[in-house]
């Protein structure tokens, strides 16, 4: 959707890599289905080099494992090169009562199912992982799903006070944090972003609960190969001009780089992990 982070960071860098082409580029925004509508698209397009797709965490796990398109197979695409990843963070109102990670767990557990949590739908990559700390320490959250608009609906029931808290990432929250509309209380991550001054979920002792997403850009398979190469170098340089990786830091974003050869085997590796979980869900009734 229209003004979440992915579609921010994917709009700035088809700025630049259009830079590096002889012709133009434009974006289009296919909400829906887990972010799996454009994606859907790219798969039946003509394999020319000339359609190109983003794909998220929600493309690339909840869409395969929901099947929530018939005929959706991440077979059926080239993966180019991941360009961003993301760790997931808890942001809350200046007003809210907790300012920590510990005080929002201890808030929880006096108040089961009390605290408003806005996440991007049932089942998405936030959603799950509000499920691992309701697990870890034995609370209960009012998960609030804002499936479409992303991490932009999510801001504005922050600041609405439709919500207690938000779960994304630090960079989709950016111009809240900035003006201090919301206050990061944890990241879940190894090491601190820079550019934040919020705790990691390893800093406080919890380093099973990581979580992050990412960025990846695909066209459809049987694209030649010679045009993989060309759209391939013409993402590299664009990713790694001071032009993005400056804009980048400045919305607390990590631009993290994999080319054709690689993203794949990062995929695999993913849903591997993922798929587990939900599985393990699904087993447990948690998910139909």
């Amino acid at each position: 959707g229209a003004g979440g982070g992915t579609d921010t960071i994917m709009r700035k860098i088809v700025s630049l890599i259009e830079k590096e082409l002889p012709v133009s580029m434009f974006s289009v925004n296919k909400p829906g289905a887990a972010s799996a509508t454009g994606p859907n698209d790219v798969m039946n397009s003509k394999p020319d080099g000339y359609t190109i797709g983003n794909l998220n965490y929600g493309s690339v796990i909840n869409a395969v494992w929901e099947e929530l398109i018939p005929g959706y197979e991440l077979n059926k695409l080239n993966f180019v090169a991941l360009i961003t990843q993301e760790d997931d963070a808890i942001m809350v109102s200046p007003a809210a009562p907790f300012q920590t990670f510990d005080a929002f767990i201890e808030a929880a557990k006096a108040n089961p199912g009390e605290i408003r949590v806005a996440d991007q739908g049932i089942g998405s990559r936030v959603y799950l992982q509000m499920l691992r700390i309701e697990e870890m320490f034995g609370v209960e959250f009012n998960k609030i799903s804002y499936a479409q608009g992303g991490s932009a609906a999510q801001r504005e029931a922050l600041v609405n006070g439709e919500v207690d808290a938000a779960i994304t990432s630090l960079g989709d929250f950016a111009p809240l944090l900035q003006s201090g509309d919301a206050v990061g209380i944890v990241e879940f991550s190894s090491q601190a972003n820079p550019a934040y001054d919020v705790p990691t979920i390893t800093e406080l002792g919890h380093g099973g609960l990581l979580s992050g997403s990412f960025i990846t850009l695909a066209v459809p398979a049987g694209t030649p190969a010679d045009r993989v190469k060309v759209l391939e170098a013409a993402i590299y340089r664009a990713h790694q001009s001071s032009d993005f990786q400056s804009w980048l830091a400045g919305i607390g974003v990590a631009g993290s780089w994999l080319g054709d050869a690689d993203v794949e085997g990062f995929i695999e590796e993913v849903q591997a992990r993922e798929f587990a979980f939900l599985n393990r869900l699904r087993e447990q009734g948690i998910l139909d």
